[in-house]
């Protein structure tokens, strides 16, 4: 396997299963409502809030393989606008999920030279550094999220 498809399969299993950990985000975004990813738990961010983070990276670079100029600014990367309604979580999620898949399927058609060359700027370091760093990235928030459910189960009553 070559490297492209071997960063793009590490993407995609930390979203969709099979890595290494046993735990990816659609299996555990899969059960909580709306009310629980807009819960506040202690002076952490909501699982929401998480979800929209988390994609708000996947889009940015996913815009960059497309073509597009890179336009992202940390200070807006936990902007989410409230949600209030199941629909409108079950939309967020289903954003997320969709882009994923659409930025693990550009990255497995990446030429391997792309890899080393400089991701937009010299500054922001390599194609690669960036791929695997979204992927760490969703793997560290997805922790975050894992226990947040955790708590919010406990609070509730149920199983954690």
């Amino acid at each position: 396997m070559n490297s492209t498809k071997q960063i793009s399969k590490h993407f995609r299993d930390v979203h969709f299963g099979g890595n290494w950990t046993s735990v990816n985000l659609k299996d555990t975004l899969a059960d909580i409502d709306w009310q629980q990813a807009t819960t506040k738990v202690y002076d952490l961010n909501t699982i929401a809030v998480l979800v929209f983070h988390i994609n708000y990276y996947v889009s940015v670079i996913s815009k960059v393989l497309q073509g597009e100029p890179l336009n992202a600014s940390d200070k807006f990367s936990f902007d989410l606008s409230p949600i209030t309604s199941e629909e409108e979580w079950q939309a967020l999620v289903a954003k997320a999920l969709s882009e994923a898949e659409q930025l693990a399927i550009q990255i497995e058609q990446l030429e391997e030279v792309q890899l080393d060359q400089d991701f937009t700027d010299p500054k922001y370091g390599s194609y690669a550094r960036n791929l695997l760093g979204v992927t760490e990235h969703t793997h560290y928030h997805l922790g975050q999220i894992s226990l947040i459910k955790k708590i919010l189960l406990h609070r509730s009553g149920g199983e954690a």
